[in-house]
């Protein structure tokens, strides 16, 4: 007797969604965002804002390192190129928004063409090594260039009106996120199925073999790091009319670990995990605080005044137990309980 779930078909294989029940709880889910900012105080709002500018930029490095395997350090490099270039276009030459965000995508992509064509033949720990240097080298030259990027003082941005429609309040400027937090999930999905995607995933799992099998490994991993730097560069010029003013200073290497904690919690190269990821590592800081502050105000404080020392430590912290305990992340976790209702009392 068969048990379980099977794939009879490659068209079942490469569905987007195969399951009615999981269409039901992500229309309810959908609904319940939709509905979120007009529930929610602005305390609250303010996290949902940082989780949907988070998630993407979490699902654009997860096609590099989830789905290609590439591992980066220096991803903030490109979140930070991408919130400059919407801040020039839009802030100092009164470009168009929707021509603010295509830079903000653009230009990123063109800089990860440079540094990728001569670092993608490398590997591991000096590829990482790679993008760290990247994001470095990015933040001197934005502070050298003055006459464009102001330096140091950075440049303030105004939240945008996209075609007679202004996303100036928290409300609005919600679904913008919402919008593109959508789409490139959309999109995400959608590489992860096709035979572009499957070649990712088959370089990330063994190169040799993908090799044999005729797939060019320096143009797979390239196309990777471009696609990956231009969604990066989208989630940067989110987070700089977030903050409502872009500077070196706002774009922190803390910013690279948490992604990659991110990826790490969550797990893999899987867009759910990335979205579950971002979810837990959005929310610890925070869960951490309001449970400490329970037993002392004291510690309430501590947590207040060395907010990114403290988080360095809970990042560092969860990484460690996820690599120990679960390594498959949020999404492994997830198909270990799922498995486990199918066949109960069974083991298999």
């Amino acid at each position: 007797m068969r048990t379980g779930d099977y794939k009879q078909s490659y068209g079942e294989l490469v569905a987007l969604i195969d399951s009615p029940p999981v269409w039901l709880w992500s229309a309810v889910l959908l609904l319940a965002l939709i509905a979120a900012p007009h529930l929610l105080n602005s305390y609250a709002l303010s996290f949902l804002m940082i989780i949907l500018i988070t998630v993407t930029g979490a699902l654009g490095l997860n096609i590099l390192t989830g789905y290609t395997g590439l591992i980066s350090l220096g991803h903030v490099g490109f979140l930070v190129t991408g919130a400059y270039a919407y801040a020039v276009l839009v802030s100092k030459y009164h470009m168009p928004p929707l021509v603010g965000f295509l830079g903000a995508g653009v230009v990123p992509a063109l800089a990860s063409l440079i540094v990728g064509a001569p670092s993608l033949r490398l590997k591991g720990l000096y590829l990482a090594i790679t993008t760290l240097a990247f994001s470095f080298i990015i933040n001197t030259v934005i502070l050298e260039m003055r006459w464009l990027t102001n330096g140091a003082r950075g440049i303030q941005v105004q939240r945008p009106e996209i075609l007679s429609i202004s996303f100036d309040g928290d409300a609005a400027f919600t679904y913008l996120c919402l919008g593109i937090a959508g789409l490139t999930l959309f999109a995400t999905l959608n590489i992860r199925r096709s035979r572009v995607g499957r070649a990712f995933v088959a370089i990330r799992d063994n190169d040799t073999a993908a090799r044999v099998m005729g797939i060019n490994l320096h143009a797979y991993k390239l196309f990777a790091f471009v696609t990956s730097a231009f969604i990066t560069g989208i989630a940067g010029a989110l987070y700089g009319i977030y903050l409502s003013f872009v500077s070196v200073e706002g774009f922190p290497f803390l910013l690279s670990i948490e992604a990659l904690a991110i990826l790490i919690v969550g797990g893999l190269g899987s867009a759910l995990g990335a979205v579950l990821g971002t979810v837990l590592i959005v929310l610890l800081p925070e869960a951490t605080r309001l449970v400490f502050s329970l037993f002392s105000a004291q510690m309430d404080a501590t947590f207040t005044t060395g907010a990114q020392e403290l988080k360095s430590m809970l990042y560092g912290l969860v990484i460690i137990l996820f690599l120990r305990f679960q390594p498959r992340g949020l999404v492994g976790a997830w198909h270990d309980i799922k498995r486990t209702w199918v066949h109960w009392p069974l083991r298999y």
